[in-house]
């Protein structure tokens, strides 16, 4: 997936097509705007157009999962998993000053 910003910096919908980001890179008319996320910065006007995106989060007692979505597809998706053993070393601190 990579992101895309209009002229103006703003974002715009990301793309998968990443043979088109490939051929506007080597056309001049877009730049590499970041690496890491993929993001590109577009240098010609374009649409300010965007769709609505929803997000979604699940927060369970040891993984919470983080998604956002338009209407047809998933645009992110994260998975964290909860760090679970701190009553054990709060336990085993305890322990020690005694």
């Amino acid at each position: 997936m990579d992101y895309v910003l209009n002229k103006n910096g703003n974002p715009l919908m990301p793309t998968k097509r990443r043979g088109n980001v490939r051929h506007l890179l080597e056309d001049g008319k877009a730049k590499v705007a970041k690496l890491e996320p993929s993001a590109i910065q577009l240098l010609y006007d374009s649409t300010e157009y965007t769709q609505p995106i929803a997000l979604g989060v699940d927060a369970g007692s040891k993984t919470i999962g983080i998604s956002a979505t338009a209407e047809k597809e998933e645009l992110y998706f994260a998975e964290v998993k909860l760090r679970t053993d701190i009553v054990d070393l709060l336990s085993t601190r305890r322990a020690f000053r005694r």
